[in-house]
């Protein structure tokens, strides 16, 4: 193999070597390529996603909040329960001491 004839087959075997790596560059790019359309759409569904978790967050702190004063009307409710029991055990106690009271003047 002359000088000439190894330069020339070299050429040959890097211009085919180019070729190849155009072609699958290109075909990579023909296969992977996103139209605007779908970038569009990603836009729309990424902004409608952010919409979604903040309103999922305002949700959570309103349940919050609303547990939160539920939780203190219930132990309100729960202390004035405590105090009208105590009030109506007192009640019972003063009416039994006056029954006794009463029963025993109309015995005496």
């Amino acid at each position: 193999m002359s000088r000439t004839e190894f330069v020339v087959a070299t050429a040959i075997i890097l211009f085919v070597a180019f070729c190849l790596g155009w072609f699958s560059n290109w075909l990579v790019h023909r296969f992977s390529r996103v139209a605007a359309n779908d970038v569009a759409e990603l836009d729309r569904m990424s902004q409608e996603l952010h919409e979604a978790e903040e309103t999922r967050d305002q949700a959570i702190t309103y349940l919050q909040q609303r547990e939160a004063e539920l939780t203190n009307q219930l132990a309100q409710t729960e202390a004035e329960l405590r105090a009208a029991m105590d009030g109506l055990r007192d009640a019972r106690h003063e009416a039994e001491e006056m029954r006794a009271h009463i029963d025993r003047q109309q015995a005496g």
